[in-house]
């Protein structure tokens, strides 16, 4: 198999280049993860993989881990099995905070070239929470790409695609049915050889339905929706497919709640309408709120603005401020508990030279 059909392009290839060509190494891209085993693509077909006991020691966080899409360095570990020495630089991941009290980042998918932001136009239908997928996707360094599912069910699509479009300025929209097959030949323009394309989205969307769509066969199980509109985990992890015409495909498990990471300039990305009225404050350090010459509460008042975005705007501000805080004071434990490693290493070195 080449893996050139997995994505391997001059920028990996030039990555590889900087292990020493002396060491018998396998070059591979991950595409399933299960409890730190691995499957692994490598050119003489698919491999298990565990990872060696210095890329462990070296992780700091989970993002020091493989994930679904990267691309790794590994040898022979025998019995038909390899370990992953290294993980190769990524050019793109789409990242999540863990959900629950711990503050480590949760890479959701790797390398990946676009984003399909899948929402249904049934009761999924959420403008606020796609702003937030938006978000995330702009940091993540891949093309963002809008899916409406369920387009055979939704007597008003195009309200609902017109405010879409309004907070999404730019983004391609897509309007698809699993039922009759609307949209299917547009997406699949995205899925050319090499190219890899990620799913996201809560349960009950129907990435899965979509996938099988896309593929033209049964790769994934599909669930039904419950009476509520809110749909049951099909997925449950995350995995790296490959289609018959050379496209990639990740599917992921369902994510009502898409807690940010980090931001390089997604949110000011997608709530860039939002900055372009603030420019016209009177105050520049305006919180837009009661203050004298605010153009966003004008622009809001003349019907220009939704107050609701505005709101969003403030609350994934508010998040990524706490992140922030939490993350400083994670640094500064990790720190301490470094130093404390290195001390007792240092005693045990010294007892032993003794």
């Amino acid at each position: 198999m080449n893996l050139k059909d997995w994505g391997l392009d001059s920028f990996f290839e030039e990555e590889y280049q900087t292990y020493n060509k002396e060491e018998e190494i396998l070059r591979g891209r991950v595409t399933l993860e299960h409890k730190h085993i691995y499957r692994v693509q490598v050119e003489d077909g698919e491999r298990l993989a565990s990872i060696s006991g210095k890329l462990r020691h070296q992780a700091v966080g989970r993002d020091g881990f493989p994930a679904v899409g990267d691309w790794v360095v590994l040898r022979e570990g025998g019995e038909g099995r390899a370990v992953i020495d290294a993980i190769l630089p990524r050019r793109s991941k789409f990242t999540r905070r863990e959900a629950g009290f711990h503050i480590d980042e949760q890479i959701v998918a790797a390398n990946v070239d676009t984003v399909f932001l899948v929402m249904g136009t049934d009761q999924d239908f959420n403008l606020r929470r796609m702003e937030r997928y938006l978000s995330v996707a702009w940091e993540s360094g891949a093309m963002p790409v809008i899916v409406l599912t369920k387009a055979d069910l939704c007597p008003d699509i195009e309200k609902k695609r017109a405010q879409v479009a309004h907070i999404a300025v730019g983004v391609p929209i897509h309007i698809v049915s699993a039922i009759n097959g609307q949209g299917i030949e547009e997406l699949q323009a995205y899925l050319t050889s090499g190219r890899t394309v990620a799913l996201t989205g809560s349960s009950g969307v129907g990435k899965s339905t979509l996938i099988n769509c896309l593929a033209d066969s049964e790769l994934l199980e599909t669930g039904e929706v419950r009476a509520d509109g809110r749909g049951r985990h099909t997925t449950t992890h995350r995995e790296l497919v490959r289609l018959p015409e050379g496209g990639l495909l990740l599917d992921t498990p369902g994510m009502r709640l898409l807690k940010m990471w980090e931001d390089e300039g997604g949110v000011d990305h997608t709530f860039s309408d939002i900055l372009k009225w603030a420019q016209k404050c009177k105050f520049s350090d305006c919180a837009h709120e009661t203050e004298p010459g605010c153009a966003v509460q004008e622009a809001i008042d003349q019907g220009l603005l939704d107050a609701a975005r505005l709101q969003n705007y403030r609350k994934l501000g508010r998040e990524l401020a706490y992140l922030e805080r939490k993350k400083d004071a994670g640094a500064m434990r990790s720190e301490r508990e470094r130093w404390k490693k290195q001390k007792v290493q240092y005693r045990k070195n010294t007892r032993h030279r003794r």
